[in-house]
């Protein structure tokens, strides 16, 4: 790869801080080429800064449409495997002919900005935004094939377990798996709950897994949201629920709903033993939101969604990630790419001396990585 289109920004995470005072910050930008930068003033006291360069997603088979986004967490297991801590993965939707539904690979990205396969699956297969890892060592990722790139011949799919060597261990199919969309994991480490949107059935399903050496055992699983406009788009191939974002302390289940251009928190999401329907209405946007699709949270306690441009589009706004409050109030927003269609899955750690946020652009089938120092 071509480590000159690679930067990595360095800012201030203080000056994104809520409340925080008007703040100076430094952007970064490295390359093997040399160094420059640049000073400028963030008064908006938003998580998501300004826009840093990116690197290729692509593997050696030529698969392309980056969906879901995870980060090698410091409790994840490398061994003696291909992955260490810090790495991003990023999982490929699309074949090297750009049919929807056929990607395969799973590509690994170090912080020095190095990219290698981590896992190559047997067709069919089509790796959605449903992407995380689990401290018992394995990853998982979400399964949705199609046998021509479109939605007419889109089956259940499944989620597949893949442990730190990059081997396939496990395939998890049946009634709680529908086309799964997007994923979020809790890890309680004998024990794991998937948060799966399923987008043939508009459903969001949670799954209660054990965990052991050899994988994970489904104890039950239950429909804790439904009702979430699915639909077939030529375009994003389904306009569906699909990201999520889980907040332990109060057991609430934010979800993003293309369809419905929304944003939705379900109440008792790892408890309910019934379908909360759409559940509460917290953020509807018609002029920053464009089709929600991924959902992260920010250090600051915000939300932040990517658009898919499919809904409510707007030329003037393409390709946006949303900064929002879970009170429903817009902070900000900045763009992927110049062109509509670009943004989708996206991911941030926060560690100790710094939170990387990192965000894919499909149109140019690349990763953006910032880099937020405290």
């Amino acid at each position: 790869m071509d480590f000159s289109s690679f930067r990595i920004s360095q800012i201030s995470r203080r000056a994104f801080s809520v409340g925080a005072p008007l703040a100076a910050f430094t952007w970064l930008a490295a390359s093997t080429f040399g160094l420059a930068q640049q000073s400028a003033l963030d008064p908006d006291g938003a998580f998501l800064p300004a826009q840093v360069w990116d690197i290729s997603t692509v593997p050696s088979n030529g698969d392309g449409n980056p969906y879901g986004v995870a980060f090698v967490n410091d409790n994840f297991p490398v061994g003696s495997g291909p992955l260490q801590h810090g790495d991003i993965l990023v999982s490929n939707f699309n074949n090297s002919s750009n049919l929807q539904g056929t990607g395969t690979t799973i590509v690994s990205i170090s912080p020095s900005g190095a990219q290698s396969l981590f896992f190559q699956g047997t067709a069919p297969l089509g790796l959605t935004t449903a992407l995380g890892t689990l401290q018992a060592g394995f990853i998982v990722v979400g399964n949705g094939p199609t046998s021509d790139g479109t939605s007419s011949t889109a089956t259940p799919g499944s989620l597949l377990v893949i442990n730190n060597q990059g081997k396939l261990v496990q395939s998890i199919a049946g009634p709680a798996i529908d086309y799964p969309w997007d994923m979020t994991l809790v890890d309680n480490g004998r024990t794991a709950i998937a948060f799966v949107a399923n987008a043939l059935n508009g459903n969001v399903n949670r799954l209660d897994f054990a965990v052991n050496p050899w994988g994970l055992p489904l104890l039950s699983w239950q429909t804790i949201a439904s009702g979430y406009v699915h639909q077939g788009d030529p375009v994003a191939l389904f306009d569906a629920p699909t990201g999520s974002a889980y907040d332990p302390a109060r057991d609430i289940l934010y979800v993003a709903s293309t369809g419905d251009n929304a944003v939705y928190a379900i109440q008792n999401a790892s408890t309910r033993k019934t379908s909360a329907g759409l559940g509460e209405l917290i953020y509807k946007d018609n002029v920053h939101l464009h089709g929600p699709l991924g959902l992260a949270w920010a250090p600051n306690g915000h939300l932040l969604v990517a658009n898919n441009d499919a809904i409510n589009s707007d030329p003037s706004q393409p390709s946006e990630i949303v900064e929002f409050t879970i009170q429903g109030q817009f902070v900000k927003e900045i763009a992927v790419d110049p062109a509509q269609g670009g943004s989708f899955g996206l991911a941030v750690q926060a560690g100790r001396y710094s939170t990387i946020f990192a965000a894919v652009d499909d149109n140019t089938a690349s990763l953006f990585r910032w880099v937020l120092a405290d």
